[in-house]
């Protein structure tokens, strides 16, 4: 794999040219389209196909897989234009295998809406070990909030992806709520009453695991948070189910704010069979402008984690948006939520070139909108995808997970698929 930087004059067939591949290659890996505008900074990522299949009639996928020795779900990874279809036509050309080895195996959760469009899930799900819905939540009372993910889950299952369930204090307003949470740390009937009716909807709906999310816990709440998942865990590890916490980005145990003190890293890690550690956020909706998710921020946060939690029980968050600022930023400014490929269409549409800051890894640009007001926009690229998912193997972690999948950004399956074996629970 080369991650080909464009510069002027550049298009999709003149980069084909230089590296002797199809542009209509280089479109599908990246998910644009074969006639796109490109723009100078932008990154495409270019593959070298080792073997081709020409599909024949009467073969099926399954077929092919079987004369190759490969899986489906590799079909699935290589081939991006399947959107995960299981129909092909004869004619149709399959890549078997690049001209590149892994680096490395590893395990990778992505989280979704149940909103989710079944292409989109269908041609995200071979890039995934874990599929979790987004989210079951607590009543005022400690009960559960039911979500409607049996359709989500049934699809995840045809792929070979586990789902997990996602459990938080998300309130009905978008809002953590550390009442909610309260409720069932201080009651032990009323905790174990929930932990009843996690286990009977993961028995009812095929459930690998359980991911819990409790947000903006109280200080004084924090050991029993700890204590809370440790009695999740001695339920359900004996059914068959993991607990996976998910952990704020803390640089140090003394890290002072409503968001981190509640999350005692090394009770957690101790008391969980996997923790998420969410490394994004540093540039948010609300804040200054900067990158989602800065390398040296990442690393610090890593860094902490590792001292205090075994390494192979560490998921990093990866995120897969950006955010466009209006300049000047003022405090209570709100940005905007695009998506990657989003960010690279307004980069055409404005005229903008891409930069990269070498320090945080991430890709930036100004634009000026039609109303004569200065942007600035922060998102992620080939190269800073690359960045992130290097340091999973040179940390020893777990895996990668993604926040979140509801956005298409082919290009970042791409640089995963061609650098990483993505394991699956059947192996």
């Amino acid at each position: 794999m080369i991650i080909h930087v464009v510069e002027s004059g550049d298009s999709l067939y003149k980069i084909g040219q230089e590296y002797g591949v199809s542009p209509y290659r280089l479109a599908i890996d990246n998910g644009i389209e074969y006639n796109s505008t490109l723009v100078i900074g932008q990154t495409i990522v270019v593959q070298f196909p080792t073997m081709v299949h020409t599909v024949k009639q009467g073969e099926s996928l399954y077929t092919i897989a079987k004369q190759y020795g490969v899986s489906v779900i590799s079909l699935y990874q290589n081939n991006p234009q399947l959107n995960g279809r299981s129909t092909i036509m004869p004619g149709e050309q399959l890549v078997i295998t690049y001209d590149q080895e892994k680096l490395g195996s590893f395990e990778v959760n992505g989280y979704g809406e149940p909103s989710i469009s079944d292409d989109l899930l269908r041609k995200t799900l071979p890039y995934l070990t874990y599929i979790t819905p987004f989210t079951y939540g607590l009543t005022q009372s400690g009960s559960l909030v039911m979500l409607n993910d049996n359709h989500m889950i049934d699809i995840a299952k045809e792929y070979d992806t586990a789902p997990l369930m996602h459990l938080s204090t998300l309130t009905e307003k978008g809002n953590f709520d550390s009442a909610r949470a309260s409720i069932v740390l201080n009651n032990q009937t009323i905790q174990n009453k929930l932990i009843d009716e996690i286990i009977e909807n993961m028995n009812d709906k095929g459930y690998y695991g359980l991911d819990v999310d409790f947000e903006f816990i109280n200080r004084q709440d924090a050991e029993k948070y700890a204590a809370f998942i440790s009695n999740l865990r001695s339920r359900l590890n004996p059914l068959g189910y993991e607990v996976i916490t998910a952990l704020a980005p803390k640089i140090s145990a003394m890290q002072r704010g409503t968001i981190y003190e509640g999350h005692l890293y090394k009770e957690i890690g101790t008391a969980s069979n996997a923790v998420f550690v969410m490394t994004y956020e540093w540039g948010y909706t609300y804040g200054p402008p900067q990158a989602v998710s800065p390398l040296p921020n990442v690393r610090a946060v890593l860094d902490y984690a590792v001292s205090e939690i075994p390494r192979e029980k560490i998921f990093m968050g990866i995120s897969n948006y950006g955010y466009d600022w209006t300049l000047p930023f003022e405090k209570g400014d709100k940005a905007r939520s695009i998506s990657n490929d989003e960010a690279i269409k307004l980069a055409i549409q404005y005229g903008a070139e891409i930069q990269y800051d070498e320090t945080a890894q991430a890709p930036y640009f100004n634009y000026y909108d039609k109303r004569g007001r200065e942007h600035v926009v922060w998102f992620e690229d080939a190269r800073s995808i690359q960045a992130k998912l290097a340091l999973i193997p040179e940390y020893g972690l777990r895996g990668a997970g993604y926040w979140n999948i509801m956005r298409p950004y082919q290009q970042g399956w791409t640089v995963l698929n061609s650098l990483y074996h993505i394991k699956r629970i059947s192996e």
